[in-house]
């Protein structure tokens, strides 16, 4: 049997329904916060005369001069487990942000049911197809847009976040290694040092010339050097350790243990001071795309307070099967079209609860933004004046090492020409080594400031990301 034709509607009531959904569509989303982060327009410590304009902070640790470090962080990108983490996850919500507006376009869906008449005589087989297309009113639109935009966002910061704390985390790791085998190194010759000391001490003793409490002194010093070499080595184990991970494999490399030249800033200083920092610090992009979904939520949560409208049509096919007969009766078709309204009326109060609720989550998270800020202001300032600092301890450190190199080689000189005993060589060669462990510790504070600095401005490199055509 034909399927039966609609019946004409009138023209007026199609355009006055036209009207209204267009009115009904015109209604926009929540409005969105305008987000003014509070950021000082001068670095209180930054050195004076540093500039504010933007900085590459793509790069930045190729200022420590070290090819291993720069190679490293190039396998680092590639290898993190982290880093592959948030790669997927940020793929599986550009994925989703595409399909966004996927429940307000039209759908279709097939479904079969079977039907019992109430006195038994009768049993119907019923398939058909249904059709269903919500208009996306009040806002719903927009609202959904925000939501899926705010998760991509917060999935893209993810990613940023992950690759700023990896290349920020190799550096620390890799410059407290070197440093830790420079600090080895100055103190087994310390340690070497203090053995001769002991032994020249004890001839001395023995020769009337030195009393025992001098060699016991001596022997205490010794021991203390000993003790200090614990401390370097288990650096050197746990950097190399940690760095394997960071990498992404099971065991450190074995090269990493042999000794190599520490990462040295050397003359470079702080320029200029990044103005774009909100653009490129994970942390508060993060917090900016969940301000996005927030308000996309409450966009939503207020869209379900009205009711839901669409367009529908259902097309159905019917078949009588005799319930003591195996034979099928020749089934009827129907056909049927038509606006669809679904209009809350009582719910206790649940979705207009729902909507206040998801205000105040809007609230909370434009307040989560500004302490984000804050906190991003407040880490840059704090590293700035740290590195400032360390700069100048650094260059102290180093004009008395450069010094007492001087005083070593005209001691050496006098134990050449018999005029001091080898005694007080070995004191300043002593001397000397603690004075190159300060400038150790020195240079490697100074780099952990500058890695301190760029971590807190989100610098770090943007390897390829993924094609937006690559699959999902």
């Amino acid at each position: 049997m034909e399927a039966e034709r609609p019946r004409p509607r009138h023209p007026l009531a199609s355009g006055l329904l036209a009207c209204g959904i267009a009115v009904l569509a015109g209604c926009s989303a929540a409005p969105l916060p305008e987000l003014k982060p509070q950021v000082p327009d001068v670095w209180r410590n930054a050195p004076a005369g540093v500039a504010p304009p933007a900085a590459d902070l793509r790069g930045w640790w190729q200022a420590l001069g070290d090819p291993e470090l720069d190679a490293l962080i190039d396998r680092a990108l590639q290898g993190n487990l982290d880093v592959a983490q948030a790669t997927e996850r940020m793929r599986a919500a550009r994925l989703l942000n595409r399909h966004a507006h996927d429940p307000y376009l039209p759908s279709l869906h097939g479904r079969t049911n079977d039907v019992i008449d109430p006195d038994t005589t009768a049993s119907y087989f019923v398939a058909g197809f249904d059709a269903l297309w919500e208009l996306p009113l009040f806002g719903a639109w927009a609202s959904s847009q925000r939501v899926a935009k705010g998760q991509l966002d917060g999935a893209n910061a993810a990613i940023r976040g992950a690759q700023v704390s990896l290349v920020a985390e190799v550096s620390r790791r890799w410059i407290e290694l070197r440093s830790a085998q420079q600090q080895a190194r100055l103190l087994t010759a310390i340690r070497d040092a203090q053995q001769e000391k002991v032994r020249l001490l004890q001839v001395r003793e023995q020769l009337k010339l030195v009393p025992p409490n001098e060699v016991a002194r001596a022997q205490a010093e010794l021991a203390r050097a000993e003790a200090a070499l614990a401390e370097p080595q288990q650096a050197i184990i746990s950097s190399v350790q940690q760095l394997a991970v960071l990498v992404g494999q099971p065991e450190p490399d074995p090269q990493w243990l042999q000794p190599g030249a520490q990462p040295r800033l050397g003359a470079w200083q702080l320029t200029t001071a990044p103005a774009d920092m909100l653009r490129t610090r994970p942390e508060i992009a993060t917090a900016e795309a969940d301000v996005l979904k927030a308000a996309g939520e409450l966009g939503m949560s207020r869209a379900d307070i009205y009711p839901h409208i669409g367009l529908g049509a259902s097309l159905q096919w019917s078949a009588n099967i005799n319930s003591n007969k195996l034979r099928v009766h020749t089934g009827e078709a129907i056909f049927s079209y038509g606006p669809i309204i679904d209009i809350p009326l009582f719910d206790w109060g649940q979705r207009v609860a729902n909507a206040h609720a998801k205000d105040h989550e809007l609230r909370a998270a434009v307040l989560a933004y500004r302490q984000a800020v804050l906190q991003g202001v407040a880490e840059a300032e704090t590293a700035m004046g740290d590195l400032e600092q360390l700069r100048g301890r650094e260059e102290a450190t180093q004009k008395a090492t450069e010094s007492l190199d001087v005083s070593m080689a005209a001691l050496s000189k006098r134990a050449e020409l018999r005029l001091s005993s080898n005694l007080d060589v070995q004191d300043g060669l002593i001397e000397n080594h603690r004075a190159q462990l300060e400038l150790v510790g020195a240079i490697a504070a100074r780099d952990l400031a500058y890695v301190s600095l760029y971590k807190a401005l989100g610098g770090a490199a943007m390897p390829n990301p993924p094609s937006p055509g690559s699959a999902d």
